[in-house]
């Protein structure tokens, strides 16, 4: 592989301690640029060879038979919902710790967001918590692998009715495994997978949806299409194809790019790089922050978990400032800690579809912090990190 562009590797040092260290950062290399550039002069950007050859990888790579991709997460969700039958009237169960496509996806087809607990130590959905909201009207629970957190998917589907689908909310959870060592994205569930920016894998934008459904990839290559029977690639490369191209429903335009999809291909051959750099950082926070009273999330150093963010739970009760005073002051000495997330149940727009307490979610959301972590750090952005916050902890303690 040819050196970086613009991008630091682990073991370089920062020149500048004052530069902002974000909590996501891609990394980017020559090998993406001349793909983009071989793309280019090839005269097709739109979806077509490179797509058709990153889905088949991705496959792969997930140990899956099917994938299908499209322009976003958010578009995931909501084609698999859609072709699982959602529809108005129905109910489908998912966290409130959560990003908002995963509710908005609900509401997209009409169905009502039942919102439930979390494990406070996994950030996660349990059997339990699901259990507790389950109606008659309920359809689907989506599973979101907080932090890329493996849930055992497994284990819920039997404590659920036969009726009720799962669907795996994977953004953030790309190589992590579930509790019997296979892929997220291997169990047989609609999975759904982020390439925004910040993500493990990064195509600026996009998303996929790994599957064992033969009918369902068929119908979802249709829809992320308009609802036609055939795509551009295949009208182009198949005159017979170009001539009548039939609409048998109601489509999308959610279709992914080979723009995007031969970075794609590169970011996946570099999946095993990315890792140990994310895992590496992670191990310099956990062993500098072990003996403060923080709060980790369940296996953060584990197989099981992906590490695309790393989150803290702060001691509140230990420290004369509040969570959103340590996130703001330690912003002010440019380190990019973020907040994962700000409870839905507790937003104007979804509050309705919450009627009882969520005694862990709430607990979690007063002290969660994510600290910066991607494979574009170095050594000594992780260490300038845990300096500062240690500083300032230090500083905030009662």
């Amino acid at each position: 592989m040819k050196a970086d562009i613009n991008v630091r590797v682990l073991t370089e040092e920062r020149t500048d301690q004052r530069m902002f260290i974000p909590f996501g950062k891609p990394n980017f290399c020559d090998d993406e640029i001349e793909a983009l550039i071989r793309v280019m002069r090839s005269g097709w950007i739109g979806m077509g060879p490179e797509t058709i050859a990153f889905e088949k990888e991705l496959a792969s790579f997930l140990k899956a038979p099917y994938v299908v991709t499209v322009n976003s997460c958010t578009s995931a969700l909501f084609l698999s919902l859609l072709v699982l039958g959602i529809k108005p009237g129905d109910e489908v169960i998912c966290p409130s710790l959560t990003w908002c496509s995963t509710a908005n996806a609900i509401l997209y087809t009409g169905a009502t967001p039942v919102f439930c607990d979390i494990d406070p130590n996994t950030l996660c959905l349990t059997p339990e918590s699901v259990a507790a909201k389950i109606t008659d009207k309920t359809k689907a629970v989506i599973v979101v692998h907080m932090g890329g957190y493996a849930v055992d998917v497994n284990k819920l589907a039997k404590a659920l009715p036969e009726h009720v689908a799962i669907v795996e909310d994977a953004a953030h959870a790309l190589g992590a495994k579930y509790p019997d060592g296979t892929c997220v994205g291997s169990s047989g569930n609609l999975t759904c997978f982020s390439f925004y920016a910040n993500k493990n894998l990064s195509t600026a934008e996009g998303g996929a949806i790994s599957l064992f459904n033969e009918e369902l990839y068929t119908r979802l290559c249709s829809l992320r299409q308009h609802g036609l029977n055939s795509d551009a690639w295949k009208r182009y490369i198949n005159p017979q194809a170009a001539l009548v191209p039939l609409i048998s429903e109601l489509g999308y335009k959610m279709n992914y790019t080979d723009l995007q999809a031969c970075i794609g291909r590169v970011q996946l051959r570099r999946q095993q790089e990315f890792f140990k750099i994310r895992k590496e950082i992670a191990s310099i926070y956990y062993e500098e922050l072990q003996n403060t009273g923080v709060e980790f999330q369940r296996d953060c150093l584990a197989e099981r978990h992906s590490r695309h963010l790393f989150t803290i739970l702060l001691p509140i009760e230990k420290l004369s400032k509040s969570r959103d005073e340590f996130v703001i002051e330690l912003r002010n000495r440019n380190i990019g800690v973020a907040i994962h997330y700000p409870p839905l149940h507790k937003m104007p727009l979804y509050s309705q579809y919450c009627k009882d307490d969520l005694i862990n979610t709430d607990y979690v959301c007063e002290r969660i912090l994510t600290l910066p972590i991607s494979a574009s750090m170095s050594f000594k952005d992780a260490r300038h990190v845990f300096t500062e916050f240690l500083r300032l902890f230090e500083q905030s303690l009662t």
